[in-house]
């Protein structure tokens, strides 16, 4: 069982997993059989005894609203499922196995009804999930020294349980992307002339210095940038420096080279790295090379035997771009769930999981 985009809780023929039994068929060179529903007394009846070796494919969990417990109606109006309808359609999930197995690490910070598992007895990991817990735990408990966190995004305020949960197990951290330019200009009274600034999250970055410092947690902000005149691929680039600051109508979208030359040392240093979040606007080829000269580090660093591990996202985008999925040592197949990890969060499918 599975789902697929965000049908809101209706069927819609999109988002139907019907052309994933066709691939899987060919993948697997044996017949799949495809259910046109998830729940409910023809699907309980099919997958009460079938022969030996079946494989059977449910139809996108989404389909139901009890599946995320909320959705939209086809008027367009939110609708929330009561707690017996929720509680049905677990049941009928439940009918369908004797072992449940979770495979689903992006979904894992999810409290939906398919990633409960509830009324089993046996509530074991997939493989995927597996490596990923096993990954994230080198990281998180009692990690190898020096520890490194490279954090990218535009929003400190969104990264703030990360930051702060980080500088309680980190040697060192390098902040790029958009949130540099609020750490700078608060921290350095930089310029940063149109360039992302956070107001909310700005509150809280001398807070979070503080605590580095008081953690002896060394922090490597960018020191140079690469300017545009407008957020474009197209855009007229230039260049900017800490003391010189950005110029009004202008933007930094990428770090300089200074600023890369500067953050490869930690990298190539670090015994464990984690990486969530770009260095700039990594879909653009002029504003790239910050990301990319990153990139470039922590595959070094992973040839010399350090453990890196690349967050769900924006990263992983960026390791499929440049081919080096199969370069670092892991590439999380989940965006909020390996967020939510990090930030020290329990995820609601992985507290599901049997003990034993």
């Amino acid at each position: 069982m599975s789902h697929l985009g965000r049908p809101d809780g209706s069927p819609n023929a999109k988002y139907s997993l019907k052309p994933v039994a066709d691939e899987l068929k060919t993948l697997l060179n044996k017949d799949i059989l495809f259910l046109n529903d998830c729940v409910g007394p023809e699907v309980e009846k099919a997958c009460a005894d079938p022969p030996c070796g079946s494989v059977i494919l449910l139809e996108n969990l989404r389909f139901h609203v009890e599946e995320e417990g909320k959705g939209v109606d086809p008027s367009g109006n939110k609708i929330k499922a009561s707690s017996e309808a929720v509680k049905a359609f677990r049941e009928s999930l439940r009918k369908l196995g004797d072992v449940y197995v979770n495979d689903a690490f992006g979904t894992a910070h999810r409290a939906h009804s398919s990633m409960m598992g509830e009324g089993f007895d046996q509530r074991a990991s997939g493989f995927l999930m597996k490596k990923e817990l096993t990954y994230f735990a080198k990281a998180l408990d009692n990690p190898e020294k020096p520890f490194l966190a490279i954090l990218g995004g535009a929003k400190v305020a969104d990264k703030i349980q990360l930051i702060e949960n980080l500088l309680d197990k980190v040697s060192e951290m390098i902040i790029g992307g958009g949130m540099a330019y609020t750490f700078l200009k608060e921290s350095k009274g930089m310029q940063i002339g149109t360039s992302l600034y956070d107001a909310e999250g700005a509150k809280i970055v001398k807070k979070l210095l503080d605590k580095a410092e008081a953690n002896k947690v060394k922090i490597y902000l960018p020191v140079d940038f690469v300017t545009a005149d407008k957020f474009s691929e197209d855009a007229a680039t230039g260049s900017a420096t800490v003391e010189s600051g950005i110029p009004e109508g202008w933007m930094g979208l990428d770090v300089g080279p200074k600023s890369r030359e500067l953050f490869t040392e930690p990298i190539l240093r670090a015994k464990v790295i984690v990486w969530n979040g770009p260095a700039g606007v990594f879909e653009f080829p002029n504003f790239a090379n910050g990301t990319k000269a990153i990139m470039d580090a922590v595959v070094k660093a992973t040839t010399q035997g350090s453990t890196t591990i690349i967050g769900g996202g924006d990263t992983a985008t960026c390791a499929a771009k440049w081919n080096t999925e199969d370069k670092v040592s892991h590439v999380s197949t989940g965006g909020g769930a390996s967020l939510e990890l990090l930030e020290g969060k329990i995820l609601p499918g992985v507290a599901a999981l049997s003990d034993v």
